[in-house]
């Protein structure tokens, strides 16, 4: 059996999703995981769920920050807490394939890999699909990630002995993103195993239903991050902006159209 898989789940009133997270968590081929789960002070139903969960499964670890931080507040203290080798990612409304760790997994071990993704498809809220697969250039190199991301949050799975643990940013959004810039930074190109592995769940507050808020949450990835001055970092927008509106549209596939949910 290979390493133990930490999964890295922040959440905050995910209610109506939550469930269906964990269950196609615990529905995964590759049993070997762990699920930390860190809520982020909930106001609805959150809380309960999960504790029922964790109730029944020891594998899934439930614990609750005392004040409202961010999903990058709660991220971070997942990770501190994560025990597996290898460290992957899921939010509290997405969804996985049931052979996503399992396939992940044997990939990064037959390629010999630190670091592998996956493509990913997406689903309303509902969980009624969407008919839209997101793919990513077969051998991603660090400046195509600089200017945009094409690493799904939801299929990230890294190597803790080749990384360690990557630090998260506490900046509100986009602490996906600068964990990949992190790891691309040091292995220079990324390797997708091109099939998809997840469902990501358009929400209707989500950054990428929001092209005002996503522009917003780039610039503050440059400026915030790297450093940069306002003018380098806008200049860096103008990188962004040429390959999210004539680069990124390639990388995205129409599905045939299909009935009911996930």
């Amino acid at each position: 059996m290979a390493g133990l898989v930490s999964i890295i789940t922040p959440s905050y009133n995910s209610g109506k999703f939550i469930a269906d997270t964990i269950l196609s968590v615990q529905a995964q081929t590759y049993p070997n995981w762990e699920m930390i789960i860190v809520d982020d002070c909930s106001t609805d139903k959150t809380p309960a769920i999960v504790s029922d969960f964790s109730a029944h499964d020891h594998r899934i670890k439930f614990y609750q920050l005392q004040k409202n931080s961010g999903a990058g507040v709660a991220r971070q203290e997942a990770v501190l807490m994560a025990s597996g080798r290898y460290i992957a990612f899921l939010d509290s409304d997405d969804l996985w394939k049931p052979e996503k760790l399992q396939k992940q997994i044997d990939f990064l071990q037959e390629q010999q890999l630190p670091f592998t993704f996956s493509f990913y498809e997406c689903i309303d809220e509902t969980g009624k699909p969407i008919q839209r697969m997101i793919k990513a250039p077969s051998k991603l190199k660090y400046w195509q990630l600089f200017f945009c991301n094409f690493v799904g949050n939801l299929t990230g799975i890294y190597d803790t002995q080749f990384f360690g643990k990557i630090p998260i940013s506490n900046l509100r959004k986009r602490q996906d993103w600068m964990v990949w810039l992190t790891v691309l930074r040091k292995i220079k190109t990324a390797q997708p195993l091109k099939e998809s592995l997840a469902y990501y769940r358009v929400r209707k507050d989500s950054i990428s239903a929001s092209k005002l808020d996503l522009l917003k949450h780039n610039y503050n990835v440059y400026h915030l991050f790297y450093g940069y001055n306002t003018f380098v970092s806008l200049c860096c927008m103008l990188g962004f902006l040429v390959m999210q509106l004539g680069v990124k549209p390639f990388y995205i596939k129409k599905l045939e159209p299909t009935s009911g949910t996930v």
